[in-house]
């Protein structure tokens, strides 16, 4: 049977801080790699993190913080990458440690910006890791209801499903259920395309779209999502499954989705750069839709939600205007 051994968390976020949460409470160690020096120090003063789910308390005692990647790659043997997709790259510049035979999963609900990779497919093709040391990690789930221990269902993806196994029972508790699969590529691909999807659902609630058309608009992004996922890694699947439609449901309709509420302030007339700001969080399918837009200049495949939110975001199309156009596409 595979062990884990020990595992780090990559990232000073709220999903890496959830996940943190869960680990530590299976294994009672953790190592975690944050950037900052002074946001550690505030950890460690504190008890819980500063700046993310500050309700969320730690014995610190059971952490082994770094602030350098290479000393925590260096000792530890399951690595979570936490970190939003657009600065994955800037904390692997560093990296000068060779992760070929760690255990690598991703927790990363993005696209490598210029690469247009899925992170397990970047890491692969950069660090040369073979996909049976490669997972991922799917929702439904939301950090904020993870830490306050509501009841969460996670899928655990890898090529090995031995491995996917181990570290699905890391995280299995009484509030978190688990499952495994080996469609790494198409819960990447998912868990991108649902947060595109639920910023399509913030401009139609910002523009007061009803639940009708919510409902209408999320049973299209699902069918979408289908196609896409069927032309890019056609192997066989439920699209119905948790880890893609219940993925999308949440992050569409969830009040903690900052997805959904950067797209509400879209339709309600802020510019991106203002909606950025006053979020003061990523909102990772900004980035996602351009990436995606690029990716599918080489698939092809009829996208017609993707298509709307990149206009609005990236062409500056009214949103009123092209959600209207949309809406004469559904039936």
């Amino acid at each position: 049977m595979f062990d884990c051994g020990k595992i780090a968390i990559i990232g000073g976020g709220s999903w890496a801080t959830a996940i943190a949460k869960i680990v530590v409470g299976h294994t009672h160690h953790i190592g975690w790699y944050m950037r900052r020096d002074d946001q550690i120090e505030e950890f460690r003063r504190m008890g819980h993190n500063p700046s993310y789910l500050t309700s969320v308390h730690f014995n610190v005692d059971e952490i082994h913080f770094e602030s350098d990647i290479n000393r925590i790659v260096q000792q530890y043997d399951t690595l979570v990458f936490v970190t939003p997709s657009p600065y994955l790259k800037n904390h692997l510049k560093k990296l000068k440690t060779r992760i070929r035979d760690k255990f690598v999963i991703t927790a990363i609900k993005g696209i490598v910006p210029d690469e247009n990779l899925v992170c397990s497919e970047y890491f692969h093709q950069v660090y040369d890791l073979p996909y049976a040391n490669l997972a991922c990690i799917g929702g439904p789930s939301h950090a904020e209801e993870v830490a306050l221990e509501r009841l969460s269902y996670l899928t655990v993806g890898c090529a090995d499903v031995e491995k996917a196994q181990a570290f699905a029972d890391v995280l299995t508790s009484d509030v978190i259920k688990t499952k495994t699969s080996t469609d790494v590529i198409g819960i990447e691909y998912s868990s991108v395309l649902k947060n595109v999807y639920a910023i399509a659902a913030g401009i139609c609630s910002g523009l007061k779209f009803g639940d009708n058309f919510q409902a209408v608009l999320m049973s299209n992004a699902v069918q979408e999502m289908n196609r896409f996922l069927t032309s890019v890694h056609p192997i066989e699947r439920n699209i119905n499954d948790s880890v893609y439609m219940g993925d999308l449901l949440v992050t569409g309709y969830s009040n903690f989705s900052r997805n959904r509420t950067f797209g509400t302030m879209i339709g309600k007339g802020y510019s991106v750069k203002s909606a950025q700001i006053e979020m003061e969080m990523i909102a990772e399918g900004y980035f996602g839709t351009k990436c995606m837009k690029e990716i599918n200049r080489h698939w092809h495949v009829n996208m017609p939600i993707l298509d709307a939110v990149y206009n609005i975001l990236y062409e500056r199309i009214s949103p009123q205007v092209e959600i209207k156009l949309l809406t004469d596409s559904f039936r």
